[in-house]
């Protein structure tokens, strides 16, 4: 049977891969490679379902040994655990709060591309003067026009 030592440090290692993928999306939004950000969601999907599982399986260890699951009862098993039990739920606390900030911190970097996308968009459909027609004529006045292609 796992302890619940080894139960929070497979935790703490599975939010660490998380932070790795959101720092990676970060840059890879700072760095306009939109291209990449569907990989770096796959895997984050995959951790966040891997984290469900760890939770679970914590919540488990915790009823098997006696504790109300939840929060409070996490707390209350790592407290009877000793101090390395006590210091690595800590420091899995910590880790899931800087997970959960860079998080908000990327989303917010998804909604402010796509709010500027959104402007530029309106912008230009404001903007919108017809410099081509379908017939790929540019427009310079009404009815006229010069041909780029011929067909």
């Amino acid at each position: 049977m796992t302890t619940l030592l080894a139960q929070l440090r497979a935790e703490a290692g599975c939010i660490e891969e998380f932070l790795v993928a959101l720092d990676e999306e970060a840059q890879a939004m700072s760095d306009s490679a939109f291209d990449a950000l569907n990989a770096i969601a796959g895997r984050k999907t995959a951790l966040l379902d891997r984290m469900a599982e760890l939770d679970q399986q914590r919540e488990s260890l915790q009823a098997a040994l006696g504790f109300a699951p939840g929060r409070a009862g996490a707390d209350a098993a790592a407290a009877a655990g000793g101090e390395p039990t006590r210091q690595a739920w800590r420091e899995l606390l910590a880790l899931a709060e800087d997970a959960r900030n860079r998080n908000l911190h990327n989303g917010t970097l998804v909604y402010a591309h796509l709010d500027f996308t959104q402007q530029a968009l309106h912008f230009l459909q404001a903007r919108a003067q017809p410099f081509y027609g379908p017939d790929g004529v540019r427009k310079t006045q009404a009815g006229a026009g010069t041909r780029l292609a011929a067909g």
